[in-house]
């Protein structure tokens, strides 16, 4: 067969699909809801790729993974090559491979979606890591000779983890400080195990303490140790700051603080890293709710609403938003999950009132919402319909508004700039440098809430600087 007619058939050839879990069963379990690809599957999507000159999809990717690359090496069957390619760019497969919006970055810019759907990048992404977690055949990137400079790294979320990986390949000293008892963030403490299964994570945090990184845990920067701490008799000779933005926003509305009511940051971390729905086992147990109400239409608010659907005496969860479905920021892959899990979708409403009886929710009054012109964000503008006032009976409420940034660090530092909202400004965005030299900084603390890959790629473009600074090299552009 002749090569060009080879490649149109691939682009008309449809996408494979993963298997799921039943929406029945996987609504009462934790579960992974995908259960991802054989390798027949892998080698049959990833054959699909036509290896383009000028790969878009590599653009599309924040953190630069060479896609065409490691397609090629799935559809010959050789995976564990495929996920060392992936893993020069890209520290965390087997999370960003089922976390990402692919949709909107890699596969958005994917050719043969012109004609057909785009290639399955995430899940083939997803596989390779998966694949050489299973036969334990993991290989670890080389690194660099010792540079004999030390590297600190605040914050194990996505940029740390991004910018200590590639910071360790280049032969520095890291060390993570951490806050909370267990390394990973968002991924660990904000993402459902239905959707990121902790195993997985440990998995991808054991291959970056092979690579000589140490992670320091319930270790809080700005009450144990200052920035001056770290750079002067800690030795440190540069620091990266990557906490993220993990202080929810609230409604600011009467009865916020009634038992019952629940920031979706508090919410998922008492299920996600203190394992509440598995009371007694694990010590730290929930109010067992049977409506709940989650407010919000973005991933947490998804993510919010499905985790309490899976606990075991909820029977009904909607979720609020103020404007329609065209307008939902959450990944359609997500939105789709939850409908046909059974989540109550409650378009173009919005909260004004938390009402309770004896400290405890009792019910949520909403009034009705029409959209106008589009506003900053793109979307129509939500505006209040006048006397369309009612009430809604719950009695838990999750809040999902977006999160803002924790001001520890910057109120220790006062060298360190920030803009109103409490996020680092950076003096050159070039490599992530903040005002402060030899400190920089990426991910959620600098752009606000936004998402994993994108703090990944921020954490590994301060990583290049950081090593232009602490080896006295001139700058160049990432």
């Amino acid at each position: 067969m002749a090569k060009n007619e080879k490649s149109k058939q691939r682009y008309i050839a449809p996408r494979t699909r993963a298997p799921e879990q039943n929406p029945e069963e996987r609504s009462k379990n934790f579960q992974e809801v995908s259960l991802g690809y054989t390798p027949a599957m892998a080698q049959l999507e990833a054959s699909r790729c036509v290896q383009c000159k000028k790969p878009k999809c590599v653009i599309g990717c924040p953190v630069r993974v060479a896609i065409p690359d490691f397609l090629e090496q799935v559809a010959k069957g050789d995976f564990l090559e495929a996920a060392r390619i992936v893993k020069e760019s890209n520290a965390l497969p087997a999370v960003t491979g089922r976390v990402c919006p692919q949709e909107d970055q890699c596969e958005k810019h994917c050719v043969i979606g012109i004609k057909g759907e785009p290639l399955a990048i995430g899940k083939l992404e997803r596989f390779v890591a998966d694949y050489e977690h299973l036969h334990q055949e993991v290989n670890t990137i080389e690194t660099a000779p010792p540079t004999g400079k030390k590297i600190a790294i605040i914050g194990a979320g996505p940029a740390g983890l991004a910018a200590a990986s590639d910071l360790a390949k280049l032969g520095h000293e890291v060390v993570i400080f951490e806050a909370l008892h267990k390394p990973g963030g968002v991924l660990f403490y904000g993402i459902p195990e239905f959707r990121l299964p902790k195993e997985i994570l440990e998995a991808e945090l054991d291959y970056l303490k092979r690579l000589g990184i140490e992670i320091k845990v319930n270790y809080v920067i700005g009450k144990i140790k200052t920035l001056d701490d770290l750079m002067g008799e800690d030795g440190f000779n540069a620091i990266f700051i990557g906490t993220g933005a993990g202080l929810p926003y609230f409604l600011d509305i009467p009865g916020e603080n009634l038992n019952g009511v629940y920031s979706a940051n508090e919410f998922l971390t008492r299920i996600n890293l203190m394992h509440a729905w598995e009371f007694p086992v694990f010590d730290t147990p929930i109010h067992h709710h049977k409506i709940f109400a989650v407010i919000g239409g973005g991933n947490t608010a998804l993510d919010a609403a499905r985790t309490a659907l899976r606990l075991p005496t909820t029977e009904k969860v909607m979720l609020i938003y103020r404007r329609s479905r065209e307008e939902l920021p959450a990944r359609l892959e997500e939105v789709e999950h939850a409908e046909a899990e059974g989540i109550e979708f409650h378009y173009l409403e919005s909260p004004t009132e938390i009402k309770g009886a004896n400290g405890w929710v009792s019910k949520i009054v909403c009034q009705k919402m029409e959209l106008g012109e589009p506003d900053g964000s793109g979307r129509k503008h939500p505006r209040p319909v006048e006397n369309s006032a009612f009430s809604i009976k719950t009695d838990a409420v999750i809040i999902a508004l977006g999160s803002g940034v924790n001001p520890l660090i910057a109120k220790s530092a006062s060298d360190l700039q920030t803009d109103s909202h409490g996020h680092i400004e950076l003096a050159d965005p070039d490599i992530n440098l903040t005002s402060r030299p030899g400190v920089f900084a990426g991910g959620d603390i600098v752009t606000g809430a936004a998402t994993v890959i994108s703090a990944m790629g921020a954490g590994k473009k301060a990583a290049q600087g950081i090593h232009h600074y602490v080896m006295k090299v001139k700058k160049t552009l990432i």
